[in-house]
């Protein structure tokens, strides 16, 4: 039997997983997702800094989506880091310069409501562009976890992208 000690160590490093899915491919999964994860942390930290500081006519409905955006956002943030643990990769311990994940501070005082949708839309489409060729990439090496996930957030950002452009839809 082996000692607790050895069974609760924690390994520091990528661990070596057999579940079916080359080793080549989740070390590009896991990357790729890593990509996704700060991708979300972008949309997470500009929700909620638009949400903090919009104003005008638009203010309670652009309000109210950055909350539930931003909320559901880092909600998503764990189940995309642990789906990189479940390929056997570290989830990224720092995800670059969070700083320039926010918006400048001078300039949130000098955007419209309107700016700031657009700005979140432009950062929603990019995302869903880099999770539709992960997903696709995952379909073909077999990760169908890899790509439900993916379906999921595809359809959040999606909706949002939707919710976003009719707000300001003249």
């Amino acid at each position: 039997m082996a000692n607790a000690s050895s069974v609760l160590k924690s390994k520091s490093h990528d661990e070596d997983v057999n579940i079916g899915l080359e080793k080549s491919y989740l070390a590009e999964a896991a990357q790729n997702l890593s990509d996704i994860l700060a991708a979300t942390y972008r949309l997470t930290i500009k929700s909620h800094v638009y949400h903090w500081n919009v104003v005008g006519p638009l203010f309670k409905p652009l309000h109210e989506l950055t909350e539930e955006h931003y909320n559901a956002l880092f909600g998503a943030a764990d189940i995309i880091a642990e789906r990189i643990r479940a390929l056997g990769h570290l989830a990224p311990a720092t995800l670059g310069e969070a700083a320039d994940f926010a918006p400048k501070a001078n300039d949130v005082g000098k955007l419209t409501a309107v700016d700031m949708v657009n700005d979140l839309v432009t950062d929603h489409e990019k995302a869903v562009k880099v999770m539709r060729e992960t997903a696709e990439k995952a379909d073909e090496a077999g990760d169908v976890v890899t790509a439900d996930m993916l379906t999921d957030r595809l359809t959040f950002h999606e909706k949002a992208l939707w919710m976003l452009r009719a707000i300001i839809a003249e």
